[in-house]
């Protein structure tokens, strides 16, 4: 079975539940309409179908190889970055003054939804180098923004986002990688990173690391890093790469997963380096790249969760053992099986509402660029901070929940790496973690993004409340099921908002549940928007009826576990004093 870029799906969630064409023809997109983006999402397709996914598999088993202080990809993997770049990929949503085509972030996450399913290893290269355009082109000098967003947007040259260190982890505030002035504006750093996602390879002309260091005078905490641009060769100022930096990949890690992609150890050396942005400045930079990956990730959970399913569901389909309890047949598909079909189902709703939250996410970030009201652009931009947590957070663990249940659907044979179902439970692992851990979401969402007020949120409530209030004929049932978790959700909100300053630590053991709760309701609310518009949309007439069907399953299987959330968060962190788990 090979992976089908899932068209269908993601032209009818841009469509009738997150509404994209309203972008079209604006000043923000005044080229973008309903016939180039479905041109642009068919391109894609071919792309992932084609090019990306016959190498998913080989890549796994091949991986990356370390010569030297030289990594050479897996097999096939060069072709396919040279497609990559000839087809225009990196810029689909980059400036078009430095080459980018300019289009929606919408439209380029869509593409990734199917780059992510194909090939998620592949595609954390564009990811990365994703990260370092938007930082470079949201804080870079005009010099800087001149001589490298040509080439990173072209897809000669790649990013990297070099953050994490082996004594720091996620705690950026210990960070110990120093820049000295060399005296003529330049840096040069000197310290170890780990984990560097495609820090280096021979499938670029260059690579631009983004490093996170330390000058002389910096104050402790993440108030004293900054960031440096830093190229493995230096450019000169016609932007022709010459001799080697001291920077060299020192070793490659030795993962779960994600195997075609080099995870790197990364050693500078007193590498040349230059500022972006102001000294000190580093940590808004940062989350520039940061807020950028944080939806990819988000979509690579949608990707590989849509791959398993398509594995899940084929095999279902053609293994036959036992007899049917809806057809009486002995000898039937295993599909025929309650407890199949169910986690197919649970499967499939599961990755429709994560990718929906995505898109939604997408659409925000889209909606801050071409409302016109400075009121309008405010609400969109609370509205994109308040769903990236829950984008990257519940659409991986959604990742990882549904590429489990396609190993449990295949059996014994899951368990076997020939199958491929044992793959995406392995490369989807990574995706909770990195990015920022899924923990460190939740607390990002109870504390920055939920803030004293809790006004992103209760905007999302009273989006939800409309649409259940007008939107719903014909679907009175689960009218009244979302609209009792939106009522869990609210009490939830504020719960945790009255305990912020008088109890912080149940507000911290109550966060991830928090998160879980507002991506249910919110996927919940998306699937019934797409359920009613398939009432009256023309086309399959099946595969509409499965829009209802998958919405159905997840409100009796999904949103009723609101309460228990809610339960949970008030739970708080009592149930954890003392508690000592020793091995004693």
């Amino acid at each position: 079975m090979t992976y089908r870029p899932a068209v269908k799906d993601i032209a009818f969630c841009l469509d009738h539940i997150v509404d994209q064409p309203k972008l079209y023809g604006t000043a923000a997109y005044p080229d973008v309409d309903a016939d180039l983006r479905d041109a642009v999402l068919d391109a894609a397709a071919q792309l992932a179908g084609e090019v990306l996914a016959p190498l998913n598999r080989s890549g796994d088993l091949n991986g990356s190889k370390l010569n030297g202080d030289r990594v050479e990809v897996a097999p096939g993997f060069l072709a396919a970055i040279s497609a990559y770049a000839e087809g225009g990929w990196y810029g689909v949503a980059a400036d078009p003054a430095y080459g980018g085509q300019g289009m929606p972030k919408t439209l380029e996450q869509a593409c990734f939804d199917m780059f992510n399913g194909a090939n998620m290893a592949f595609t954390l290269l564009p990811t990365l180098s994703q990260g370092a355009i938007e930082a470079i082109h949201a804080h870079g000098t005009q010099g800087q923004k001149d001589l490298y967003l040509p080439k990173l947007i072209a897809g000669e040259w790649a990013g990297t986002m070099n953050l994490t260190e082996p004594q720091a982890g996620s705690d950026l505030a210990a960070l110990t990688t120093r820049a000295e002035p060399n005296g003529d504006g330049t840096y040069a750093l000197t310290g170890q990173k780990i984990f560097i996602t495609w820090g280096e390879h021979d499938g670029a002309a260059n690579i631009v690391h983004l490093v996170l260091a330390r000058l002389p005078d910096a104050p402790k905490g993440t108030r004293g890093i900054s960031l440096f641009l830093c190229p493995k060769f230096l450019v000169d100022g016609d932007g022709q790469p010459g001799a080697r930096n001291s920077v060299k990949c020192v070793g490659l890690e030795h993962k779960l997963g994600i195997h075609g992609s080099p995870t790197c150890v990364m050693a500078f050396e007193g590498a040349q380096g230059e500022l972006i942005g102001p000294p000190h400045g580093g940590l808004a930079a940062m989350f520039t790249m940061m807020n950028a990956a944080r939806l990819a990730v988000g979509f690579q959970g949608v990707g590989v969760a849509e791959a398993a399913w398509q594995r899940a569901v084929s095999y279902a389909k053609e293994r036959r053992q036992g007899k049917s309890l809806i057809t009486g047949q002995d000898g039937a598909a295993i599909y025929d099986h309650p407890d199949v079909r169910l986690m197919l189902a649970k499967m499939k709703a599961k990755t429709e509402a994560a990718r929906a939250i995505c898109f939604l996410t997408a659409v925000a970030i889209d909606q801050g660029k071409v409302a016109e009201d400075e009121n309008e652009r405010l609400r969109a931009k609370r509205r994109e901070d308040f769903l990236v947590p829950i984008a990257k957070a519940w659409s991986t663990d959604v990742g990882v929940e549904v590429a489990s249940l396609g190993v449990q659907v295949h059996g014994g044979m899951g368990f076997i790496e020939e199958t491929g179902a044992a793959q995406y439970y392995r490369d989807a692992r990574i995706a909770p973690i990195y990015e920022g851990t899924n923990g460190i979401q939740a607390a990002d969402l109870v504390g920055r993004k939920l803030g004293s007020d809790g006004t992103a949120a209760m905007e999302l409530a009273g989006d939800i409340v409309h649409f259940a209030k007008t939107g719903c004929v014909g679907f009175e049932a689960e009218f009244r099921t979302l609209v009792d978790a939106v009522d869990v959700f609210m009490a939830a909100t504020e719960h945790l908002l009255a305990q912020k300053s008088a109890a912080p630590l149940d507000v911290a053991a109550g966060a991830t549940t928090y998160l879980q709760l507002s991506g249910d309701v919110v996927g919940g609310w998306l699937l019934l928007k797409g359920a009613v518009a398939a009432k009256t949309a023309e086309g399959d007439a099946a595969w509409l009826a499965d829009r209802v069907k998958l919405m159905q399953v997840y409100f009796a299987h999904v949103l009723p576990h609101a309460s228990a959330h809610l339960a949970a968060i008030k739970a708080g962190f009592a149930p954890l004093e003392g508690l000592s788990l020793s091995f004693d």
